[in-house]
């Protein structure tokens, strides 16, 4: 189940914020468990090296990373090529990148604005744009294209997080959203399938660390309101993410485009 052996993934976000078990690390190191050829990009070097080292400490061989401006295109462009040039193809993209600032369309800057639509919708963007030529390439070639998976955010189904107003995030995660179904229907005879995970609250170092200086309060007084606003009662974990990613990246999930998996205990059903 779930054998990614043979298959090459680069995965846009590969690092962490601090120590622990961010999103696109669990990605990269659980894709590598399963068998799959990994290239992991992140701005942050520092945190590449620490996956590197998690990577090198499992005994992953087929593992490579660069450091990448996920919002240029020249940078973007350069990771992809790369990956292509030591392990001959992109059978997997993920998309883990993102990250949000509270404000209304009055008290939010011009310039937020626009680092957000950046960080998490051109980040995509991009990352289709280089890859879906090559899967095409594969498709034309084999008869297999590739799987791609973005993941957006809980946030753009509500006005607000936490009391806090997040126009500028809630924007740019739906309008993920709706990047994805259009792609996932614009080459859905072509061997590519397109989905989007969507994320909860999860406990998480950079949701950690990033809401704890927005709200001022403690890491401790955070988790207990996260949790308390859960149906299950506890928040998710980078695993349960990564688990998302994996079996939507999977040939398992061959017969599933242009949709959503929500993970979120139950949040938004319950709202």
């Amino acid at each position: 189940m779930l054998d990614l052996t043979g298959k090459v993934a680069f995965v846009a976000g590969a690092g962490s914020l601090g120590e622990g078990w961010g999103n696109g690390r669990a990605t990269a190191v659980l894709m590598a468990r399963q068998g799959a050829k990994v290239f992991g990009v992140d701005i942050n070097e520092q945190a590449l090296i620490d996956t590197a080292a998690i990577m090198e400490r499992e005994g992953h061989k087929n593992w490579a990373w660069q450091r990448c401006d996920l919002t240029s295109n020249d940078d973007v462009k350069a990771a992809i090529d790369a990956c292509v040039e030591q392990f001959g193809r992109v059978d997997i993209l993920v998309n883990v990148v993102g990250g949000s600032v509270p404000g209304d369309p009055v008290s939010l800057g011009v310039d937020a604005w626009d680092a957000q639509m950046d960080l998490n919708l051109k980040t995509a963007f991009l990352g289709c744009k280089h890859v879906l030529p090559i899967m095409l390439r594969q498709f034309e070639a084999e008869g297999k294209g590739g799987a791609i998976v973005n993941v957006s955010s809980i946030a753009h189904m509500s006005h607000q997080v936490g009391g806090r107003v997040h126009v500028a995030y809630a924007a740019s995660k739906a309008g993920l959203m709706a990047f994805s179904r259009s792609t996932a229907i614009a080459y859905v005879k072509k061997g590519i399938r397109v989905n989007t995970v969507v994320v909860g609250m999860m406990d998480t170092p950079t949701v950690k660390t990033r809401i704890t200086k927005q709200l001022g309060v403690s890491a401790d007084e955070l988790n207990a309101n996260r949790n308390a606003a859960i149906p299950m009662g506890f928040m998710g974990d980078a695993w349960d993410i990564a688990n998302a990613i994996v079996f939507l990246a999977s040939d398992e999930a061959k017969y599933i485009t242009a949709t959503q998996l929500v993970v979120d205990g139950g949040v938004t059903a319950a709202r």
